[in-house]
């Protein structure tokens, strides 16, 4: 059965860093595209950002929204199969729960999959 942990989530002030992980099991990684996504308090979920499949041509492929570009990076180890996501020069706007996803490769989406399995998620506030 696939399932995916985030961890990580803490209160921050404004500027500072986070780095959350994401335990994946059941399944091997390096099959599949992973994804970090959020959701705000009174807001829909959003992606944060995608690390394509290792196993699906070039690996290393990483896609960030708008928002968090320049300031987050994701990266994945498939040895230890886990992602995560370093959030530097963080802002209040950033404040949500933060979900892990992985999926299977879309050819075509720009985030890389439709995203069939969700981890938990976990809280990241950013406020001083």
């Amino acid at each position: 059965q696939p399932r995916l942990v985030e961890s990580g989530g803490d209160l921050v002030q404004p500027g500072g860093s986070l780095r959350l992980s994401c335990a994946a099991s059941g399944f091997r990684a390096y099959d599949y595209a992973m994804g970090w996504f959020r959701q705000a308090p009174g807001k829909g979920r959003e992606v944060v950002s995608c690390i394509n499949s290792s196993g699906y041509g070039k690996d290393g492929f990483t896609s960030y929204a708008d928002s968090v570009k320049g300031r987050f990076t994701t990266s994945r180890d498939d040895g230890e199969n886990t992602v995560t996501l370093q959030m530097n020069s963080l802002k209040p706007e950033d404040t949500a729960v933060y979900y892990c996803a992985a999926g299977l490769p879309s050819p075509g989406n720009r985030w890389f999959s439709k995203y069939d399995y969700w981890g938990q998620g976990t809280q990241v506030t950013v406020s001083s």
